[in-house]
Parts: structure tokens; C-alpha cells; sequence
């Protein structure tokens, strides 16, 4: 038997055998992803592409606003800025995308790439600069998109940022390419992100967007509670202590006066946590 009728053999087997993992022909998201679950155990899947997975179909259900960056937390360029004024912001920031936001209306005008400043940087002699001229298109998406759908959006427009606008018009947030892949695939992370900001994440007045891996005793000083790190050292153990199991995605708790939504887990752990705050009469 040749190399290639062996490896064709083994795939038919292995989609005979993942096949036969999924007869039971699941009447909902929560049979399919079980049996997945199954499929893994008998090792038919592994552990990685099981998380993928489970990715893939969370993404369906999430919407932008769910994992957005928050208004409070973009790094915006005037669009009567000069070079001297943004050079230092895109240094500091690390950013490759900048919204470009008009001063008078407080809206974003466009979308300013830092590669297109690098023909004023190296040029020899003084070039003249106004961001208008550079300035690239700014896509604007509403808050309710689904994932799914912005994905798609992102790979047909090839656009690598969105501006997420409320019911108002209003920009809310913004929204990247990276920021749904990991919604897949897990946290990219690269040498230009920073753990302490991107652990808990304030996306309104009640609401934040919280890792699970977050420390207790971080959490005990943002918040000002008072949760003991003796039996768990991160909020996931927190969590899954008030579950009383491993939760899955859309799942909800009430600890005191916070509320926590699993966004993102998969068979073992919880990964991404949404937590309102609410008022003391609400708690259970």
C-alpha cells in the first residue's frame, strides 16, 4: 500500500470514527457540544481542537458588545493633530490602528494606520502632514452584531477594526479581527500587551468584562470585597465553587452583589467571565 492510500485510509477512519461519535444525531447546541465532549473523552477529539470548537459555535451566539473595547479604554488621534502630538501616542499605545476622532463632534472621522506615518518619519526633508490626507475609511457596526457575522464582515471587507456605535449613534467601543479570533482559538497575546489592563476590563457604569485567571487579591482591591485566596487563587475557583461545577458558556451565578455570566469556557475551565454589579436589595 502506498503512502497515500495509507493516509487516506486513516482519515476515512478518523471521520468514520467521529462520525460514529455523533449518531445520536443531537437536537440542540447543547447535544452537539456534549457529544463532543464524548468524542473527546474517548479521545476521538482532542483536547484543543475540542476548545476550537466549542469557540466556533460560542461565536454564534455572542454579540459585539460582549467583547468590544469599551470607549473609556480607546486610544483616539484628533484629527487636527501634528506629528509631534501622535508620534508619542503611538509609541506609547503600541497600537497599529488609531480612530481619528473630530474635536467638535466628539465622532470618529476615520481610521489612521501607523505604518501609513513611516514615509514621514524616515523622509529627510519636512513633509506636510494632515491626518485627513492619510486617514483610512472607518467601518461602523452596531452592538447587537453577532460574531459570526462580524467575522465574516472582517474577511470580506478585509477590514482589521470596526467602531461600534450604540442605539444613539454614539461610539461605544470598538471592535478587531483579533479580538473575535480569540474568541476561537484562545488569548493572543504578543510582547506589547499588558496582563495587569487586560485582565478586567469596564465596559459601563455596572458591567465589567473579567478573565477568569484574574487573582483574587487583584479582584479584592478593584472592587473592594473581601474573598479569602486561602482555598482558590483566581475568580475561576470562585466561580466554580459557587456553580458547584464547571460551568458552561451562557451559564449564570450570583455571588453578594455580583453577578457573573460564563462568555467563554470549555470542558475543564472557564476562560471569560461578565460581571454586573447590582444593588444590595437584589442580592439572593
Amino acid at each position: 500500500m502506498s503512502q497515500a492510500q495509507g493516509d487516506k485510509g486513516n482519515n476515512r477512519t478518523w471521520i468514520e470514527r467521529l462520525g460514529h461519535a455523533l449518531i445520536g444525531e443531537p437536537q440542540d447546541r447543547e447535544d452537539l457540544v456534549q457529544l463532543m465532549r464524548d468524542a473527546e473523552k474517548r479521545q476521538l477529539l482532542g483536547q484543543d481542537a475540542l476548545a476550537m470548537i466549542e469557540g466556533v459555535l460560542q461565536v454564534s451566539e455572542l454579540q459585539v458588545r460582549d467583547i468590544m473595547i469599551p470607549r473609556s479604554q480607546i486610544v483616539f488621534i484628533f484629527k487636527d493633530a501634528d506629528l509631534k502630538d501622535i508620534y508619542p501616542c503611538v509609541i506609547e499605545s503600541s497600537h497599529s490602528r488609531f480612530p481619528v476622532q473630530d474635536p467638535e463632534t466628539s465622532q470618529v472621522a476615520g481610521i489612521l494606520l501607523a505604518k501609513d506615518l513611516l514615509s514621514y518619519a524616515i523622509s529627510e526633508k519636512e513633509l506636510k502632514f494632515d491626518v485627513r490626507d492619510v486617514m483610512r475609511p472607518a467601518i461602523f457596526v452596531p452592538e447587537s452584531k453577532r460574531l459570526n457575522i462580524m467575522l465574516h464582515e472582517f474577511r470580506a471587507n478585509r477590514n482589521h477594526m470596526a467602531i461600534v456605535i450604540d442605539e444613539y449613534g454614539s461610539v461605544a467601543g470598538l471592535i478587531t479581527i483579533e479580538d473575535v479570533l480569540e474568541q476561537i482559538v484562545g488569548e493572543i497575546e504578543d510582547e506589547h500587551d499588558f496582563e495587569e489592563e487586560a485582565f478586567i476590563l469596564q465596559r459601563s457604569e455596572h458591567e465589567y468584562n473579567i478573565k477568569a485567571l484574574t487573582d483574587i487579591d487583584d479582584f479584592n482591591a478593584h472592587f473592594n470585597t473581601h474573598y479569602s485566596s486561602d482555598e482558590f487563587d483566581t475568580v475561576a475557583g470562585l466561580v466554580i465553587k459557587s456553580f458547584g461545577h464547571v460551568p458552561q458558556s451562557g451559564e449564570t451565578t450570583q455571588m453578594d452583589q455580583f453577578i457573573f455570566e460564563v462568555l467563554r469556557a470549555d470542558n475543564r475551565r472557564v476562560h471569560l467571565l461578565r460581571m454586573k454589579i447590582v444593588a444590595k436589595d437584589a442580592e439572593k
